[in-house]
């Protein structure tokens, strides 16, 4: 069993990030409201998986994909944001993310999921 980290702003989309997840596997679910909250967790539970908003109060996400990859420059991120720019996708993919997926469009998700599991 992975532990994922989902940190987004909104209750419903980790809601429905959480049912995602737990609909393709079980998996202890972290969830924090933003970028600071997804930083201290990280630190506190060493996740195998971390799923970052972009937009996000209190510190966005980009910011805390910093921090995380500064403490963990092996660490599983996967941005995830309404907010698909190309600028966004490149500044993600340069600061260390594995992935990026535009909201609502999760089936990606699933993927990058098969991967942690097959230990990639």
């Amino acid at each position: 069993m992975s532990t994922i980290l989902i940190a987004d702003d909104s209750k419903f989309m980790r809601l429905h990030l959480k049912q995602t997840l737990l609909s393709h596997d079980k998996h202890e679910i972290i969830e924090a409201s933003d970028g600071k909250e997804a930083i201290h967790l990280y630190k506190e539970y060493s996740p195998d998986l971390v799923i970052l908003d972009i937009t996000m109060k209190h510190m966005d996400g980009l910011t805390a994909l910093k921090e995380i990859m500064g403490i963990d420059h092996h660490a599983l991120v996967v941005m995830c944001s309404a907010m698909g720019t190309k600028y966004n996708v490149i500044e993600s993919l340069q600061l260390g993310a594995a992935d990026f997926i535009a909201k609502p469009n999760f089936d990606g998700l699933i993927n990058v999921l098969d991967e942690l599991e097959r230990g990639e």
